[in-house]
């Protein structure tokens, strides 16, 4: 009996996950760094996909804050995520009416340092993968909170510019990618645009402190069928 438990256990897991893959993006947060911002709130994050042939995107997560245009008070802050609104939101990156599909990948500001989130592709398929992130608070002398050469007020509160992450992801299992950032997005007067990271970024490049992505296949559902069994009982006597 056990043996013919094991090899149906096995199948299970076989036929759940043959010819699947996923993508999963590890990310760690440095709690130190977020600790010594002003706000000491952890960071606003988005990640999603794009289809290389056809310029589709394909979201994955984005933290609700930004999904929700929950900001205390202020209707949106495009300049938290520039690159991100641009690709999502029409309108000059007000805010409008979220979609369901958004709303259903966007979740709470991960306040652990530890961060997973997986998306199902194609095998074989090939994608950019995006991750954008800033940090409120993240001043530095390039970027701070006040600034007294053009009396200008940070706004938005948003410290330094938002961190670009891009890889180019085949799927295929058992690869890895660790992405860099390359780009700072900003957000100015309305316009958006993505310049090369250069040295007025210092902690911002230290949020996330390690980034793994790789090509897995799906956790398989493991059926309790005893446990099935009691409940499909159970439901056939309160019908009676």
């Amino acid at each position: 009996m056990a043996v013919a438990i094991a090899i149906g256990i096995a199948w299970l897991v076989t036929s759940q996950t043959k010819n699947r893959v996923q993508i999963e993006f590890n990310i760690h947060i440095n709690s130190e760094a977020v600790y010594l911002s002003m706000y000491a709130e952890p960071p606003q994050f988005a990640i999603w996909l794009e289809n290389p042939k056809t310029g589709d995107c394909r979201q994955v997560f984005v933290t609700y804050r930004v999904s929700r245009g929950d900001w205390e008070g202020k209707s949106d802050v495009p300049s938290a995520l520039p690159h991100w609104v641009t690709v999502f939101r029409s309108n000059n990156g007000q805010p409008q009416k979220r979609s369901d599909d958004e709303i259903a990948i966007s979740g709470a500001t991960p306040r652990d340092e530890y961060f997973r989130v997986r998306a199902e592709v194609p095998p074989g398929s090939e994608w950019i993968g995006w991750i954008e992130m800033n940090l409120a608070g993240d001043y530095n002398d390039y970027y701070p909170q006040f600034n007294r050469l053009t009396k200008e007020e940070d706004e938005f509160s948003c410290g330094q510019p938002a961190l670009l992450y891009r890889m180019d992801i085949k799927a295929v299992e058992g690869n890895h990618y660790t992405p860099r950032a390359e780009m700072m997005s900003l957000w100015e007067d309305g316009d958006h645009r993505l310049v090369p990271v250069d040295s007025t970024i210092t902690t911002a490049q230290n949020v996330f402190d390690a980034i793994d992505v790789q090509i897995v296949r799906p956790k398989p559902v493991i059926i309790n069928l005893k446990k099935a069994e009691n409940q499909e009982v159970l439901k056939n006597k309160n019908s009676q």
